[in-house]
């Protein structure tokens, strides 16, 4: 029995193309079919174009590299950070404090016992040598001050008889007329009434003084600062009436430390600053020094005189003074932090076209409690250097100035 093996089309008949057909036919016949060719004739192609191409790439020369160039950083400095060198004079000081107060003031006291009539200024009012200020009554005074002078021209009519009556004794004696025991008597009569009308006088100058001082003047120009009575007020004698200061000039009552008070002497400069005014320096001298610490205190006091023609100071501010002890004129120096120090020494950075460059110095004195070193050599003036421990810039750095 004989098998026969039916091969089926993958595709209908309507469906299949020539192809198909022809392979369909020779599997029919017993013979294989036709392979597709095209694929592997693509791959063999692209094959071939890999190898082309890689053949081709390895024979062009390599790129030279690019060079890239690295330009070198710049530091940026303000201008605070420098400072150019300029002479100047140096100066140690002293640093006091204290308050200020009028360099002269008084207060005016009763000089009379009297009733108080008016009072012409308040405190605060500013007034003028002479301007009357207080005015007691005179009434009972100019009383007083008749009185003592009837008093005193009664006896001086007594005195006058009694010279007379002297005068006729004597003329008596030297003619021979009366006894001598009478001129004893006139001339002692004489004698008495001549002190007793001195004291009555005494008493009518001190009832003028008295009627004077019942108008209170102001002794100097000043300012008010203190008033104590008011109209109606009966005061005694030396009673307060009022305070009167002069504020052309003040004085500050400082204290130092009683070390560095040594090496300060009357006529040295001071310069002033006062709580309440900003800004502002006031230029003053050391008047005077006491020789002696303050009891409790290991302070020296002080005392300094300052010009106050345009009346800003007052009385009873806090004030503090810097005392020029020692001074260096035309000197050359740098702020103690623009110093630097390495192995070869102590130096400083200079700016020069555009760059950091290390400059040796001999360094002199510090001043200014340490803050201001002078430069014997090594810098001339206009100079600039660097005055702020910068320690990212270093010699040979290029720098450029900014703005801030």
């Amino acid at each position: 029995m004989t098998t026969e093996k039916r091969v089926e089309s993958p595709k209908p008949v309507w469906a299949q193309s020539k192809r198909d057909k022809d392979n369909a036919a020779r599997i029919a016949a017993g013979l294989p079919p036709r392979r597709r060719r095209w694929p592997w004739i693509v791959l063999v192609l692209v094959v071939l174009a890999i190898v082309a191409g890689v053949v081709i790439t390895s024979r062009q020369p390599a790129p030279e590299p690019v060079e890239q160039s690295v330009a070198e950083p710049v530091k940026q400095l303000n201008q605070a950070e420098i400072t150019t060198i300029e002479p100047t004079t140096l100066a140690e000081t002293v640093r006091v404090t204290g308050s200020l107060a009028p360099q002269r003031q008084t207060q005016l006291s009763s000089q009379v016992f009297a009733r108080v009539v008016a009072v012409l200024a308040r405190p605060g009012d500013a007034v003028s040598s002479g301007d009357v200020l207080v005015q007691l009554d005179t009434d009972s005074l100019q009383v007083q001050l008749n009185q003592a002078t009837s008093t005193a021209e009664a006896t001086r009519a007594q005195l006058a008889l009694a010279k007379s009556q002297l005068a006729r004794t004597r003329d008596l004696i030297e003619r021979g007329v009366t006894a001598s025991s009478g001129l004893e008597q006139a001339q002692s009569s004489a004698d008495a009434l001549r002190a007793n009308l001195a004291a009555l006088e005494a008493q009518v100058a001190a009832a003028e003084i008295d009627l004077q001082n019942a108008t209170v003047r102001a002794p100097m120009d000043g300012v008010i600062s203190e008033r104590t009575v008011e109209p109606g007020q009966t005061v005694q004698q030396g009673t307060a009436l009022l305070t009167l200061v002069d504020l052309s000039s003040v004085e500050l009552q400082a204290s130092s430390p009683i070390g560095a008070s040594a090496q300060i002497r009357p006529g040295q400069t001071v310069a002033v600053t006062v709580e309440g005014l900003p800004g502002r320096e006031f230029e003053g001298t050391v008047s005077r020094v006491n020789p002696v610490a303050a009891s409790g205190t290991r302070t020296i006091p002080v005392y300094i005189t300052l010009s106050n023609e345009d009346g800003a100071l007052r009385g009873g501010m806090f004030a503090t003074a810097h005392i020029t002890v020692t001074e260096e004129p035309d000197a050359l120096s740098v702020p103690a932090t623009a110093l630097r120090e390495d192995a070869e020494g102590v130096y400083v950075l200079k700016v020069e076209d555009g760059e950091a460059v290390r400059q040796a110095i001999e360094r002199g004195g510090a001043w200014n409690r340490g803050r201001v070193i002078e430069v014997v050599s090594g810098v001339e003036a206009g100079d600039v250097v660097v005055t702020v421990p910068l320690t990212e810039l270093q010699p040979g750095d290029k720098v450029e100035m900014v703005e801030g």
